[in-house]
């Protein structure tokens, strides 16, 4: 599905200080950032971090884990460090590029038509320079790597490039957005290895799969809209069979987290080890197992306030990982 031509660019807003409607209240963009920036702070989803923990968390699986394997070196601080500001970065550049390819869609759904494009906040010219800023930052931060993790860094441009068409002409969005969101897997895991061995990968598969579980759960917020428009998602396609894939997504993300970790530790003989970090994918579970119990996604709010819970729940695994790595 393409964009309608026929829709009209809108034109600038009278008053650029308005708000994204789902942004946190006293987010800090609209509480501290100067008044000029703050549409384009908007258009990087500043005001609402949790996409960019979502980016990061990954990233954080990848480096815990591989230095479970060899141990934390001094060069993983800035890993970490680094890691987190490409995720701010890209992220806000992802979604720059995400709203300028939706920006007619979004204009025609109650929850996106205060964005700064729909809403006239920015043009489509500035939001363009502003994504290539952030994506240059990005680049000058991923040239520290190693050449298999600048090669990663690189090879996600494609996924990027691809996500925001791909609820047109699938009802997996989410798989895309997947493939994009855990990329820092293997990009961190092969930062502070320099390989990428099987356990990389199972790990960047339970990202996959998490992914499906929080972002289909998003999705319910739009469904009528996306109904109306023709805009295709997992949460349009599974409707009142939710609760039963998000169950299977929710046991796909454990036990390839789980395969990851013994992958990966095995070799390695420390039976306190293995337990530690194996704990860390069932509290992840289990985190998810409360979420169901609390979601109506029937009602926008709780399907909001559910996917912003991935932090934590995402945070569980690091942590045990992390402990690990240490022993």
């Amino acid at each position: 599905m393409s964009q309608n031509p026929e829709t009209p660019e809108v034109e600038l807003s009278a008053n650029p200080s308005d708000r994204v409607s789902d942004a946190p209240k006293d987010n800090w963009v609209d509480k501290y950032a100067p008044s000029p920036s703050r549409p384009y702070l908007r258009l990087s989803r500043a005001d609402r971090p949790i996409g960019t923990w979502l980016l990061f968390i990954p990233c954080v699986w990848g480096l815990t884990l591989s230095a479970a394997v060899d141990a934390f070196k001094l060069w993983d601080l800035w890993l970490a460090v680094s890691c987190f500001a490409g995720a701010f970065l890209m992220r806000g550049a992802g979604c720059t590029w995400n709203d300028i390819s939706d920006r007619n869609f979004d204009a025609q759904v109650a929850r996106t038509r205060s964005r700064p494009l729909p809403s006239g906040q920015v043009t489509v010219r500035g939001a363009v320079i502003w994504m290539a800023f952030q994506a240059v930052i990005a680049a000058m931060i991923l040239f520290s790597y190693n050449d298999i993790a600048i090669a990663l860094g690189v090879g996600s441009l494609l996924l990027v490039a691809i996500y925001p068409f791909a609820k047109r002409f699938t009802w997996w969005p989410q798989v895309f957005l997947g493939l994009a969101f855990n990329w820092g897997a293997l990009l961190a895991w092969a930062a502070h290895a320099g390989t990428l061995p099987p356990a990389a990968i199972f790990l960047y598969l339970a990202g996959i799969f998490w992914t499906l579980f929080y972002d289909t759960v998003y999705a319910h917020q739009d469904k009528e809209d996306d109904a109306l428009i023709g805009v295709k998602s997992t949460a349009r396609l599974f409707g009142n069979q939710t609760a039963r894939w998000l169950r299977l997504f929710l046991v796909g993300a454990v036990l390839s987290m789980g395969m990851a970790v013994i992958l990966a530790l095995l070799p390695r003989h420390n039976p306190l080890q293995m337990v530690i970090a194996l704990a860390g994918a069932w509290a992840f579970g289990w985190h998810m197992v409360r979420q169901m119990t609390q979601l109506d996604i029937d009602d926008p709010a709780s399907c909001l306030r559910i996917f912003r819970e991935n932090r934590n729940a995402g945070m569980l695994p690091a942590l045990f990982l992390a402990v690990a790595a240490l022993m």
